[in-house]
């Protein structure tokens, strides 16, 4: 017969050696067995492999990117994997896990474009620092405890004209010093909402202020201010700032 030739097992013959081979070509016959299984398994090494037959047969029939029950799960050449419905997944530690029952859509909830901005039919989610922009977004039927409101803390003004902006807090401090003050308001919300923000303004007797001419006053006419002390007014319009309605809640305050 002569020594057959090999690279793979698949090329191994069953029915070789023959029976009248002669024996000087088994030698040969035994090499060339050794060396299709050297190449053929290069990356075994000197480690003994224990992977039980069991085991190795999950590999059967696996079809790359596409899981199915009681095989291995492979991705495909773009990385993915479609878990199709014989396959259930489980996370947690081993003997502990828990199956997810979350639907494609559901999970896809936490598609999210920026942390921390909320998105509509996505989940709401926090930055680093804990802060959830809402967006001009609606939050419905909200039950709180323990809430603080931003401080917007204009300071001394020094006369001139300064804007009360809603966005940097609806609660405002700021004191008049020296010189006419006109105050202006700007960004509240947008119409048919209500927005309301508290004025806390110190020594607004002392000078000439000017209102917005946007502001309807309770009475007709602006109240008259503490010249040495803490009036507490306090503004609101539902429709975009085209009028403000506008009182004084608390005269010399302190």
């Amino acid at each position: 017969m002569g020594v057959e030739t090999a690279t793979y097992i698949s090329q191994l013959s069953a029915t070789n050696p023959l029976g009248t081979d002669p024996i000087s070509e088994g030698d040969n016959q035994i090499r060339l067995v050794k060396d299709v299984l050297q190449k053929q398994f290069t990356t075994l090494g000197a480690a003994a492999v224990t992977t039980t037959a069991g085991e190795l047969n999950v590999l059967d029939a696996v079809t790359a990117g596409t899981a199915a029950a009681s095989k291995a799960v492979v991705l495909d050449a773009n990385a993915a994997v479609n878990a199709v419905k014989t396959a259930a997944l489980h996370i947690g530690t081993s003997g502990s896990e828990t199956q997810v029952t979350a639907t494609g859509a559901e999970l896809n909830y936490n598609d999210i474009t920026t942390l921390g901005t909320v998105e509509a039919s996505k989940a709401v989610t926090a930055t680093a620092a804990g802060l959830v922009n809402h967006a001009d977004y609606q939050v419905t039927r909200p039950y709180f405890l323990d809430i603080a409101e931003t401080v917007n803390a204009i300071g001394d003004t020094g006369g001139g004209t300064d804007d009360i902006d809603i966005e940097d807090g609806n609660v405002v401090s700021a004191t008049v010093s020296t010189g006419t003050q006109t105050f202006t308001f700007s960004n509240p919300s947008a119409s048919a909402r209500s927005c309301t923000f508290t004025l806390l303004l110190t020594d607004g007797g002392s000078q000439t202020v000017n209102w917005p001419g946007s502001v309807d006053w309770a009475g007709g006419s602006a109240p008259s201010l503490t010249s040495s002390g803490i009036d507490v007014l306090t503004f609101t319009t539902i429709d975009a700032g085209t009028i403000w309605y506008g009182f004084l809640a608390g005269a010399d305050m302190g």
